[in-house]
């Protein structure tokens, strides 16, 4: 019998690190579902889903756990799937505008408000071309509730946009 199990990798960034976690996988027989990682600063941060046998799973762990002596710190947890939920919708927001603190703190909350649910939020800051200020470009991929009144929901949007004097494009995926 084989088990998901949700990982999150993080450490001082330095190459071949994702290697190393991949061949402690393959070393026991697990297979890599699906992952995002990528380098924030000078560290690595990660998250991925394998399979592993049930009888491997202890021994995987132990193996992943030790390289906390190579300065990685692996946290994992058995992905127990969710009940049924109701059909959803899926949608793409992306919004561009100047930085400040808190900004992915009411856009999220905005959202939840109207039972959002965020499936992929990513985020950074560049420098504008023109100004040099800094720039917040974020892509978040949602998933509305069919209780969710789309019309509602926009116009959440666009007043968010107004108050943080940001651009956001707010499309419904098929």
């Amino acid at each position: 019998m084989h088990i998901p199990l949700v990982m999150t990798v993080i450490g001082k960034d330095r190459p071949g690190l994702i290697e190393t976690v991949a061949r402690l996988v393959a070393e026991h027989g697990g297979n890599w579902v699906e992952s995002r990682m990528c380098r924030l600063g000078g560290e690595f941060a990660g998250i991925l889903r394998v399979h592993i046998a049930k009888d491997q799973q202890a021994a995987l762990e132990a193996a992943l756990h030790g390289l906390s002596q190579q300065g990685l710190a692996v946290t994992m947890q058995v992905d127990r799937g969710t009940d049924a939920t109701p059909p959803q919708r899926l949608a793409r927001l992306e919004i561009i505008g100047q930085d400040r603190p808190g900004i992915v703190q009411q856009i999220t909350a905005a959202l939840a408000v109207h039972g959002v649910n965020v499936e992929d939020f990513s985020s950074a800051c560049t420098h504008a071309p023109m100004s040099g200020e800094m720039l917040f470009h974020a892509n978040i991929t949602l998933h509305i509730p069919a209780t969710c009144a789309l019309a509602d929901l926009r116009r959440e949007v666009e007043k968010l946009a107004n108050d943080l004097m940001v651009d956001a494009a707010f499309e419904e995926l098929d």
